[in-house]
């Protein structure tokens, strides 16, 4: 019952935060600098025919009548239009969102995993020649400028080597041609491999220096003292002990990087032409599309908060100690 009321407190929470975000954003891309309209004109275009297309867009009235029109259809399902693409914005959402949550939910997963079980043999290993190996490369590997290293990466792989595609998701001869299901996914995989290489490194250095410095931390506590003194084994303490309480700080962080990579890491995919939503954001908001880029950011804050809420129960969950 107590958990019970715990969450439902939470999506109150929650949803107040939501509308708040909602409306933020809302007023926000209207103050900005620049119209949609101006961007996708016909130059041949008259006046009138411009005022009837910002009509037909509803820019024509006051931003508070826009807002209540906008919250109105947003609890109907109705997202809007999207200026540029003319069709719905949830349509296009849907579209690209699989390819962002196969590529950054993947990366993100391989790097906490590998992050995890490194960092856990770093601590383990403290001031031995494998923890300074492993200590190094996640401090190169955590400093890593992403558009440098993306494309350091597309140069050697895809350019000068030619091993893998320039970009992309699929090759289109593929999947035109009557082709078995397999090659199509070994096709996906086949392009994936540059950008997912890509972000695996760029992850997998936090994780594995938040995990040593978390099981640093728990190593010291007194019940491991205590478990070494009943002479359990290295590994039992290093593994059913101490690991299992240090990965907490690790599942906070893969939490919300798998809630921010909805977004699709623009960078990454802009440069490995990924057709993802991150992709897609940077183009709304270059181009002023309000409805696209308003559902990309609501989008956003819905799948963090309600990470920040399965992280939370999580932790109680795996913590007995810890209550809310």
């Amino acid at each position: 019952m107590k958990t019970k009321k715990i969450i439902f407190n939470k999506l109150i929470e929650i949803t107040i935060l939501f509308f708040i975000i909602l409306t933020v954003l809302f007023f926000l891309f209207r103050a900005a600098p620049g119209d949609p309209v101006s961007r996708m004109v016909d130059p041949t275009l008259t006046p009138e025919d411009i005022q009837l297309l910002i009509a037909q867009m509803g820019l024509d009235e006051p931003a508070w009548k826009q807002y209540i029109i906008y919250i109105k259809n947003f609890f109907s399902g109705n997202l809007g239009h999207s200026f540029h693409y003319g069709e719905p914005v949830s349509n296009i959402i849907l579209d690209r969102m699989p390819c962002t949550i196969l590529l950054f939910t993947t990366s993100t997963l391989l790097a906490a995993f590998a992050g995890v079980f490194l960092g856990k043999i770093a601590a383990w290993k403290k001031g031995s020649a494998i923890d300074n190996v492993l200590s190094i490369g996640a401090l190169l590997c955590h400093t890593l400028f992403i558009p440098w290293f993306a494309l350091l990466v597309l140069w050697a792989f895809a350019y000068k080597l030619g091993w893998f595609p320039l970009g992309g998701i699929i090759s289109p001869e593929l999947w035109i041609n009557d082709t078995s299901f397999f090659i199509k996914m070994l096709d996906v995989l086949h392009h994936m491999f540059l950008p997912l290489l890509t972000l695996f490194f760029i992850h997998l250095g936090s994780y594995l220096l938040l995990m040593r410095s978390s099981m640093l931390g728990v190593l010291k506590e007194e019940y491991i003292i205590t478990a070494r003194a009943k002479g359990l084994s290295d590994k039992v303490i290093r593994n059913k002990h101490a690991a299992r309480n240090a990965a907490l700080p690790v599942i906070t962080s893969v939490g919300l990087s798998l809630a921010f990579s909805i977004n699709g890491g623009a960078l990454t995919e802009q440069i490995f032409t990924w057709p993802g939503i991150g992709r897609e954001l940077i183009f709304a908001v270059s181009n002023n599309d309000y409805p696209l880029a308003q559902a990309c950011f609501l989008l956003i804050t819905a799948v963090v908060l309600i990470a920040n809420l399965i992280v939370d129960l999580l932790y109680a969950y795996m913590d007995p100690r810890i209550s809310y």
